[in-house]
């Protein structure tokens, strides 16, 4: 029981170490977004098709291929 403890204690502190070693110097700053971007996200997020959100523009996930259902057919 007691190895199993210490392992456990040993494994936490190694975990600690690593993050506040891995944990950014500078002071990290965030605010805002700029009214356009929050129209252009807001906008893009309302889509009634939830495969098709912002596919296409710089917040969707770029690597979406979309194929015409005319193309299916062939």
């Amino acid at each position: 029981m007691q190895k199993t403890l210490t392992a456990i204690m040993a494994a936490a502190a190694i975990a600690a170490a690593i993050t506040l070693l891995s944990a950014p110097a500078a002071k990290v700053d965030a605010g805002p977004v700029a009214k356009p971007v929050e129209a252009a996200m807001i906008e893009c997020a309302n889509r009634p098709w939830p495969y098709l959100r912002c596919v296409g523009t710089e917040f969707g996930n770029q690597r979406v291929r979309l194929v015409a259902a005319e193309r299916l057919a062939q």
